[in-house]
């Protein structure tokens, strides 16, 4: 493979399913991984092999991601996702293109993850009477220690 050259991985990908949560997983025919160049560790054949992985995955036409998932995902993805809404994400953290495969693909479930979790439902109350009550309390408390110090060193 000469420098610089992408190369596409399209071999029994096809066939698994990575498990995100339990009902839903995400077919590996729906993800794309290229190799690329990468810096960092690797010794001598950091300038010869592509071990870099990138790993693009195309949220907004997704069949295996509900609506309200694939929203949220844009969302948490942030600066990785393209207008087009194609999530993009490097792995060049090992020395491997099986590690930095498994290492890109396991980035994205945690994100998908993420987007999946619903934030708890907070209903905003006010505080009660007996604590507005313990608050003035101690409001009066403390200003009385203050006017203590005040008249102690007059001479």
């Amino acid at each position: 493979m000469r420098m610089g050259v992408r190369r596409r991985e399209t071999c029994y990908a096809a066939r698994m399913a990575i498990p995100i949560l339990p009902g839903l997983s995400l077919a590996e025919s729906e993800l794309e991984v290229s190799y690329i160049l990468a810096s960092g560790p690797g010794g001598q054949n950091v300038n010869k092999v592509a071990t870099a992985a990138q790993l693009r995955f195309d949220a907004a036409r997704s069949p295996s991601l509900p609506e309200r998932v694939r929203a949220r995902l844009l969302e948490v993805a942030g600066s990785r996702a393209t207008r087009d809404g194609v999530i993009v994400i490097t792995a060049r953290r090992f020395r491997t293109q099986m590690r930095n495969r498994e290492d890109a693909i396991e980035r994205l479930a945690e994100m998908i993850r993420e987007a999946a979790h619903r934030p708890a439902f907070r209903v905003a109350t006010r505080p009660g009477r007996a604590a507005r009550q313990r608050r003035l309390d101690g409001k009066a408390h403390r200003a009385g220690i203050k006017r203590g110090r005040s008249g102690r060193f007059d001479d």
